[in-house]
């Protein structure tokens, strides 16, 4: 059959072997089936899950087709009695001989089906040989899979007698396995539309006594995005097929591909076995595991509820630490933070792990006990990026509660080792906010200083060091300052007016903010930015050489008064239009995470402008928090500007491409800096990126003309980087 003849929307099955097919009929008619081929022998009957080309070529043996021919009665005549078929029982004959009683079972069903009234012998073995020797040399080719062979064996008889044709029988089985060897081959290789097109032109493979060839056709168009094909295909398994290791294996191969509707449309066709068992009762723990862990993938997928139970069951008796952290984190995507805690604490108490401590510190976090959650998730801080993130975002909220922590030496020391190690501004920014609430404004100074060089665009770090700067009597370093954000912050430009002038900025500052904040983009890996300060005092201790110093905890000390948003509410409690104001207050103070809190309240505005800036506000929090997925499942809540779009898609694709980067997936770094650079121009610090990617994977030219082209506008990491392309190139000379 040409490929062009077929209509690959699915598959014709020819069910060989199994006497009334019951759902045929349903079957066509819910998948809009053709009829099968013209002339078939009253006992084929077929299964369709697809479309046939009317042009195709019937899959009848010729032979058959003759003698249905010639069993035809003229108009007006009387059918005459048909003689009774020669059937070719060789083949019975040779399996018997070798013992190969899956094949000769095999060959019994298909004779059956093509010849109704045919019984099979008792003694298949005493079935007379074939006294055509060469006839019998091709059977045993054949039967050892050796179909090249049997191939040249007919065509050198046929050539050296003229008019000897080949059994029809042999033909078509030749047919039937060479077609076989072509989709398991193709399968092997992940060809999956061929494995389609070879099935589709070959129906008679797709049966009961073929089911690997039924899994290999269902996963093939579970790879081509087809599962309600696939579908069909399992289900015809578990409809008609009795094998039950086969039936139990289809349900684990379904379920594996096919979405989580579909499986349990599958899991329907169960039967019970003797003694009252259910077949697939083996399976119950591993489905439970799989369903729950497909709703730990989508929040709003509602996996039914004797899943969770059983799950719960088995956590219960068995205690297992994956279990318990399965059901955590299913509350948790559902926000369910009660419950999620409970699981993930007794996972943790089990057996702590990365996962286990990340979900019980987000769960924390969602309760503000921000301490505990820096204490459970520090030695699993670097055990993934996403762990590295929420273990930030619980220390940058626990330096920003108010009134501020009296925290001990040894917390502060290693978040400040940390933070500096990690490079996250966010919290460097919250240690220098914390440092002015115990009254060190030169440390503050340090802080808001590192800040700034690992993201110069953070505008509340540049006004946290001007006040410090201010408090220090640094007037150049406060005008140098308010030089660089001229015209791009209203409050730095006013540090320093009379105390009146001060209230009223203050009082408008409370006011909906009339600008859109600077979106909390990736780390930049930009020159630091230059202020001149005073000195630290020489009591504080440095932990970092030129970083800044931890902050001394002093147990006597003035607590800044709490004004505007520094107090901690419910935002629940406030009006949509209230909630949006204070998120963007808490996004000055940089607490982002109880900023995404207010926004989600403001989202429930009716206001389609004011859900808008709610949206935009979240994403941009997320953002800080170093969140970047709920970043952008956030900006999809709201329609928004192109502007906006743009803007927030730039700071996710960079995010995403700084953490492939760490993540030493350097390939998939160019692809996210390929895409962010398809709609905005990057920015120097991510052109080094790309360079070190190139260099890492030692395409050297390319990180050569990267970090030259950097390098020439005089910037420092690239021109560092140069020499350390002609390092590498020392070692790998020939890349």
């Amino acid at each position: 059959m040409k490929s062009s003849t077929v209509v690959i929307a699915g598959i014709m099955f020819t069910a060989v072997g199994i006497a009334g097919f019951a759902d045929d009929g349903l079957l066509r008619r819910n998948l809009g089936t053709a009829s099968g081929a013209s002339g078939a022998s009253e006992g084929v009957q077929e299964a369709s899950f697809g479309l046939v080309d009317k042009g195709a070529r019937s899959t009848v043996p010729e032979y058959q087709q003759v003698a249905q021919n010639t069993q035809q009665p003229a108009a007006g005549t009387t059918r005459p009695q048909a003689a009774a078929p020669v059937v070719d029982e060789s083949a019975l004959r040779y399996f018997a001989s070798k013992g190969d009683t899956a094949r000769l079972q095999a060959e019994i069903s298909r004779l059956r089906a093509l010849y109704p009234d045919w019984t099979p012998p008792k003694d298949p073995l005493a079935v007379p040989r074939n006294k055509d020797v060469q006839l019998e040399t091709m059977w045993q080719l054949y039967s050892e899979g050796r179909y090249a062979e049997v191939r040249k064996a007919i065509a050198e008889r046929q050539t050296a007698e003229t008019g000897w044709k080949p059994p029809a029988d042999l033909l078509e089985r030749l047919n039937v396995a060479e077609a076989r060897a072509r989709l398991v081959n193709a399968s092997d290789l992940k060809q999956y539309e061929t494995v389609i097109e070879v099935a589709a032109g070959t129906p008679s493979l797709l049966t009961c006594s073929e089911v690997d060839v039924l899994w290999r056709v269902a996963d093939a168009f579970v790879q081509t995005d087809r599962p309600d094909r696939a579908r069909d295909a399992y289900l015809y398994v578990l409809k008609n097929c009795e094998s039950a290791p086969e039936r139990l294996a289809t349900v684990q191969k379904a379920v594996s591909g096919l979405p989580y509707d579909m499986a349990q449309e599958l899991l329907a066709f169960e039967r019970t076995a003797p003694g009252g068992v259910a077949e697939f009762e083996s399976l119950r723990d591993d489905l439970a595991r799989r369903f729950v862990a497909e709703g730990d993938g989508d929040g709003k997928l509602a996996v039914d509820a004797k899943y969770i139970q059983r799950l719960e069951r088995l956590v219960e008796t068995e205690g297992l630490a994956s279990d318990a952290l399965l059901l955590g984190w299913y509350q948790l995507r559902r926000d369910n933070m009660a419950a999620a805690e409970q699981w993930f604490r007794r996972a943790h108490d089990k057996e702590d792990s990365a996962s286990a401590s990340q979900g019980l510190a987000l769960t924390l976090i969602a309760r503000k006990a921000h301490e505990d959650a820096e204490k459970v998730l520090y030695p699993w801080r670097d055990a993934s990026q996403d762990a590295k993130a929420t273990y930030f975002a619980a220390t940058a909220n626990l330096l920003a509660i108010e009134p501020p922590v009296a925290l001990s030496e040894e917390v502060l020391a290693r978040i400040a080792q940390e933070t500096t190690k990690g490079r996250d501004p966010a919290t460097a920014q919250q240690f220098g906010w914390y440092a002015r609430a115990m009254e060190q404004p030169a440390t503050a100074a340090q802080w808001f200083t590192t800040a700034l060089r690992w993201k110069p665009d953070d505008e509340p770090s540049a006004y946290g060091l001007a006040l410090s700067l201010n408090q220090l009597g640094d007037t150049a370093g406060v005008v140098e300052i308010q030089r660089q954000w001229a015209g791009r912050s209203e409050r730095i430009a006013r540090l320093g007016e009379t105390e009146e002038e001060r209230r009223d900025a203050i009082a408008r500052q409370q006011q909906p903010p009339v600008r859109e904040p600077v979106p909390a983009t990736a780390v930049q890996r930009t020159e630091p930015v230059v202020v001149t300060r005073q000195p630290a005092p020489q009591t504080t201790t440095r932990y970092v050489t030129e970083q800044p110093v931890a902050v001394a905890r002093q147990p006597q000390r003035t607590v800044r008064s709490a004004t505007g948003c520094r107090t901690s509410i419910n935002p629940a409690q406030l009006s949509p239009q209230a909630a949006l104001n204070r998120g963007w207050c808490l996004m000055d103070l940089n607490r982002p995470l109880e900023a995404a809190e207010a926004f989600e309240v403001a989202l429930q505005a009716p206001a389609s402008q004011m859900r808008e800036d709610a949206a935009y506000g979240q994403s941009l929090a997320y953002l800080r928090a170093g969140l970047t997925n709920k970043a952008a499942v956030a900006a999809t809540r709201s329609k928004q500007s192109r502007g906006r779009v743009e803007e927030l898609q730039s700071a996710i694709l960079a995010d995403r491409a700084i953490a492939a980067f760490d993540a030493k997936r350097y390939r998939e770094t160019l692809i996210f800096l390929d895409q962010l650079g398809q709609i905005s121009t990057q920015r120097t610090d991510l052109m080094v990126l790309r360079g070190y990617a190139y260099l890492n994977l030692k395409r050297y030219a390319e990180a050569r003309r990267i970090f030259e082209a950097v390098a020439a506008t005089g910037n420092r990491d690239a021109q560092r980087a140069l020499a350390d392309v002609s390092k590498a190139q020392e070692i790998w000379p020939n890349k």
